[in-house]
């Protein structure tokens, strides 16, 4: 990836008016940060056990959208991140591209995703990571909702702390995420070497259409994100040198930290004993006894630095999305009570609490909720997972084309990498993204419909676990809530702004 040096987005494109934040920003992301950020927030070690649960079809088919998708997507996305530099990321872009409501429509959902996702996924997974490998919890509701509230006030302080100290936990967390697997992968060579490997009945590996409709919304969930840091823009030393590199290396490390370990779960755990919600610490926990003695204390270090990681992530994204929806709130688009940033910490503190409100109620009524359901902890896994997928592939459908649009209105403004082959190119990679997005977006809102109209068998109790009823209105009934606050907060700042 060649990337050129270029002036400063303010140079030659005004921000919107209103966008002004009250601190002066600190550059202190280099490009390792950039790149550890990436790897501790965007490589979802979470969706390993989900993606391994799917079988060979989940494997061949996270290998061909590496290809299909991971590739286009990261070169729109290595335009408008080194081309419009602007705190807040994909909140400017759209404001720019399509307007204040639709950038506050599009940032609200992208910011809302790292809330349900750590309040209902990251924090149920570390939570039953603790009860199984380091203190049993033994069902106890109370004690696993005071496990779940106490991940996330963690994963809420690390992003309200200063960026310039914030981003060494994220490192850790970065670091640790890729020895665990690396040790894993290791490990899982020296048992096979040892135990032989489980034997992978003849077309495991022939992928069904079906089967690819079913994990779809999770991969492109998992290969997503990347441009997630540019939330922080302002606070880079050279965002348009960086970002572009950022991008292209943590994609590539993204698609061997998902092939290596989904592989070796194969490899080592029957495939009917897979699931979606512990997998990944299964197949930890199976492979470890290649060290004798010292195999429980090496599992229990690794469940540890598993839920470390899982901290890492969650706070990761919380620093990133959290300056957007902050962005969109100094600019107008969101309540100005949130638009403000901490003078002492130089964070957005107010969106930081209110994620941190929001993940604690949606981890609350999940546990509430679906807990009284005829399914078990991987049923509300999933269905919490496939929540936070859809806010974030709704998001997309607004954010991708503006590379378009910005192509369009801002033709002068030097772009450090731009996708090549002019303007056809750019059409090209839009619509693959396209494409992608719209066919998860639709497999996660309606799900069945698709296989219905391709004539599919789909038997909805059989892949969610739960009854469909119960599904659809916790999910359908989620977006209508985060659809009228989005557009209620919009309306009660437009209507501030005229009166002041």
């Amino acid at each position: 990836m060649v990337v050129r040096d270029a002036p400063r987005l303010v140079d030659t494109v005004a921000p919107p008016h209103g966008a002004t934040l009250n601190v002066t920003l600190r550059r202190s992301l280099g490009r390792f940060d950039l790149l550890m950020m990436a790897v501790a927030a965007v490589i979802s070690i979470d969706t390993i056990g989900t993606v391994a649960a799917g079988g060979g079809t989940a494997f061949v088919a996270m290998l061909a959208l590496v290809v299909l998708f991971l590739v286009p997507y990261g070169m729109v996305f290595a335009e408008l991140t080194s081309t419009f530099t602007e705190e807040g990321g994909p909140y400017m872009w759209v404001r720019l591209a399509f307007g204040r409501l639709a950038g506050a429509l599009a940032v609200f959902f992208y910011w809302v995703t790292n809330p349900i996702w750590l309040g209902g996924t990251l924090a149920a997974l570390a939570a039953a990571t603790f009860s199984q490998y380091l203190l049993d919890l033994d069902g106890n509701m109370t004690v696993t909702w005071i496990v779940q509230a106490l991940f996330i006030w963690l994963a809420i302080a690390v992003a309200i702390i200063s960026l310039r100290r914030g981003k060494y936990v994220i490192t850790v967390g970065a670091v640790a995420k890729l020895l665990l697997v690396l040790l894993f992968t290791v490990t899982t060579v020296a048992y096979a070497l040892q135990n032989g490997v489980q034997p992978l009945a003849p077309g495991f590996f022939s992928p069904t259409l079906g089967g690819f409709l079913a994990v779809a919304p999770i991969l492109l969930f998992a290969l997503s994100g990347f441009e997630a840091a540019s939330g922080a823009a302002e606070e880079m030393r050279n965002p348009t040198r960086d970002m572009p590199v950022s991008i292209a290396g943590s994609g590539l490390l993204a698609a061997a930290v998902y092939l290596l370990p989904v592989l070796a779960v194969f490899l080592v755990i029957p495939a009917d004993d897979i699931t979606g919600v512990d997998g990944f610490m299964t197949a930890i926990a199976t492979v470890f006894g290649v060290y004798g003695p010292a195999a429980s204390a090496m599992t229990a270090i690794a469940a540890a630095t598993f839920i470390v990681v899982l901290l890492a992530q969650g706070a990761a994204w919380m620093v990133a999305t959290d300056r957007m929806q902050a962005v969109a709130g100094a600019d107008g688009a969101f309540p100005a009570y949130f638009g403000r940033f901490s003078p002492r910490f130089g964070t957005p503190l107010r969106v930081n609490i209110a994620s941190g409100v929001i993940a604690t109620v949606f981890m609350t009524a999940a546990l509430v909720i679906l807990s009284g359901a005829d399914g078990d902890a991987g049923s509300l896994f999933m269905v919490v997972l496939v929540m936070a997928t859809t806010t974030l592939l709704i998001s997309y459908l607004v954010i991708v084309p503006t590379m378009l649009a910005l192509r369009r209105r801002y033709p002068d403004t030097p772009r450090p990498y731009r996708v090549p082959f002019g303007w056809a190119g750019a059409w090209i990679v839009t619509i693959i993204v396209m494409f992608w997005i719209a066919l998860g977006t639709i497999v996660a809102v309606a799900p069945g419909t698709i296989e219905g109209m391709l004539g599919l068998d789909y038997d909805f109790v059989d892949v969610w676990g739960l009854d469909q009823v119960r599904v659809e209105a916790f999910t359908v009934g989620t977006l209508v809530i985060l659809a009228v606050t989005a557009l209620a907060g919009y309306a009660f700042a437009r209507v501030s702004a005229r009166r002041s």
